[in-house]
């Protein structure tokens, strides 16, 4: 693909993200009853489910634990000494400015708005509402990783990356929901900050050009 239509894909993959945002946000603040009514029709059923279930919210208290931003920014750090390692600096570079700022910008736009959590909360959850830092984290975290992955992997071998990584995504979205902890707006949102947050970083830095650094010269002996 020549890098015009990645730069256009890119920037209207950042558009859409940003206009979802900016509806989450602006229907929220404005209180508009379809969006109240679509995040009642998720939120109240999982309560119901969880209240009856506690087998429910453990399921889907682990997978928040397990895929937390936390997580990823772990394992961005290690790709990133791997990349610096393999003399792949543009790479590392991308790795740490776009996974581990997540938690500051997840913050900021958290501060920002200030939104209080659902009623029905199954979990313990601190700070704000809006958006979800673990849809924001996720999206960053398996998004960033991906792009450093794809071009090393073959053809079957990115496929299953890519279907991983959505399912992850998409269940770590379901979990915040499912533990009553964030309205399905806020899941959106977060999705939605994250993905234009990282397309921007990865078109500004370009980590996958130049392909794999070559390996050093050997000295004649």
């Amino acid at each position: 693909m020549a890098p015009s239509t990645v730069r256009t894909s890119a920037l209207i993959s950042v558009l859409a993200a940003v206009a979802v945002y900016a509806l989450m946000l602006v229907g929220y603040r404005q209180g508009w009853g379809w969006l109240a009514t679509a995040d009642a029709a998720a939120l109240d059923p999982s309560y119901d489910i969880g209240i009856k279930h506690p087998a429910w919210v453990s399921f889907w208290d682990r997978v928040s634990t397990v895929f937390a931003p936390p997580v990823f920014r772990v394992l961005a750090m290690v790709a990133a000494v791997v990349a610096v390692w393999r003399r792949r600096l543009r790479v590392a570079l991308f790795l740490l400015v776009a996974v581990e700022p997540g938690g500051m910008l997840t913050q900021a736009a958290k501060d920002a708005v200030d939104r209080p959590r659902p009623v029905t909360a199954l979990a313990a959850a601190s700070s704000s509402s809006f958006p979800s830092g673990h849809a924001l984290g996720v999206m960053v975290g398996i998004g960033a990783l991906l792009v450093v992955a794809l071009p090393l992997l073959r053809r079957h071998a990115r496929l299953a990356a890519l279907c991983v990584g959505v399912l992850v995504v998409v269940a770590v979205g379901v979990a915040r929901v499912a533990l009553g902890v964030h309205h399905p707006s806020d899941v959106l949102a977060g999705w939605a900050l994250g993905w234009a947050y990282l397309c921007g970083w990865a078109v500004l830095i370009k980590p996958w050009a130049g392909g794999v650094d070559p390996a050093p010269a050997r000295a004649g002996g």
